[in-house]
């Protein structure tokens, strides 16, 4: 295996000095915003760095010491014996620090936008839609993090025709933007007299949440709308004209937002919604130029690849990418999805460490 370059570890902890040092100073505050979300994500890299040269500077110290024919018998002995600890635990904090030095994704610690709907499969796919927000609600819930409802259309006999929603908290698209494809169901409806199992199918987007430091929307660009809102929403509706929608005119890209009594709030969620949008569309332009010659089955965020598969006959879960089958859709159902989003992570940084070898 290939040494890790020290000059990269060492510019890191430059770098982390460095940061530290321009947050003391008065800054601007988008630079301010840059800054600490750059020292937020190198604090744990530096913490890794610092523990793999404590440990081979021990082992050195019991190589000097095993070597040196002044060294009492016993103590020898002893260094001998600590050796193969000291050695796993280095080779430990090696691979952790090979996958620390891959190419980041510079959105991982932003917080995300989820969007959630119905595919094929009529009333049946509106219910999965909902089943799947559920369980992202409750997997939010689990890993701390906060869901808010941004745009809900709901479907004629319950779930959603379309969701939705930001979630918030500490790298949820790190986590989360795995999930963006199509999410296929298997299962006997409720309204499904002869006991016929339908397949149906909803797809997912996971885009991160950007702010003005990462995309600027020129005010030229926009025509905003102002509407009554629709649909349910009792004595509140058709009363007031708090329904926002933004075209951006550039790329024809439309926001639609109505959860809020506020008609500045509104504007606030679409203006969130149009800059994630418009991220997302530059980020897809730019994967699909870099990976023309190869595209990575894992985490490649294509809404149209079927990626999962939920077997409620079988109790069964498939993730199509990695080849991965669970046996406990239940729990999955209740936002039990850490062994599915981990090992796709831990696929991901394989692909990307096997590709960094063979360059």
């Amino acid at each position: 295996m290939i040494a890790i370059p020290e000059h990269r570890l060492d510019a890191l902890l430059h770098r982390h000095a460095l940061v530290e040092r321009e947050l003391a100073t008065d800054l601007k505050p988008d630079e301010y915003v840059k800054l600490s979300r750059e020292f937020s994500e190198l604090t744990p890299v530096i913490d890794t760095i610092k523990a793999y040269r404590a440990v081979v500077h021990e082992i050195a110290d019991l190589d000097a010491m095993i070597g040196d024919q002044s060294t009492d018998g016993e103590m020898r002995r002893m260094a001998e014996a600590e050796k193969p600890a000291l050695e796993e635990k280095r080779q430990a904090l090696e691979k952790e620090i090979r996958v620390v030095l891959l190419p980041k994704d510079a959105m991982d610690d932003h917080d995300a936008i989820l969007e959630i709907r119905a595919g094929t499969g009529g009333d049946e796919a509106a219910l999965f839609a909902g089943d799947l927000f559920r369980m992202y609600e409750r997997y939010a819930a689990r890993q701390g993090w906060t869901v808010e409802i941004m745009s809900i259309s709901e479907g004629a006999k319950g779930g959603f025709k379309e969701i939705i929603a930001e979630v918030h908290g500490r790298g949820v698209f790190a986590k989360m933007k795995y999930e963006s494809g199509v999410h296929r169901v298997q299962r006997v409806p409720d309204t499904e007299t002869q006991g016929r199992i339908h397949t149906s199918a909803a797809t997912v987007a996971v885009l991160p949440e950007v702010e003005d430091v990462d995309i600027q929307i020129k005010d030229d660009d926009l025509k905003i709308d102002t509407m009554r809102a629709q649909g349910a929403g009792g004595q509140h509706v058709n009363k007031t004209e708090s329904a926002i929608r933004i075209t951006h005119i550039p790329s024809g890209t439309i926001v639609f937002v109505q959860e809020e009594r506020s008609q500045h709030k509104n504007k606030a969620k679409a203006l969130k919604m149009l800059r994630a949008k418009l991220y997302d569309e530059q980020r897809t332009k730019l994967d699909r130029e870099r990976s023309a010659d190869r595209k990575s089955q894992v985490g490649s965020g294509d809404r149209s690849e079927r990626i999962r598969t939920y077997n409620f006959p079988q109790g069964r879960v498939t993730d199509h990418r990695i080849n991965l089958t669970l046996y406990k859709l239940p729990e999955v159902m209740e936002g039990d999805i850490g062994d599915l989003i981990d090992a796709l992570i831990t696929e991901h940084q394989a692909e990307m460490l096997a590709a960094e070898a063979a360059a």
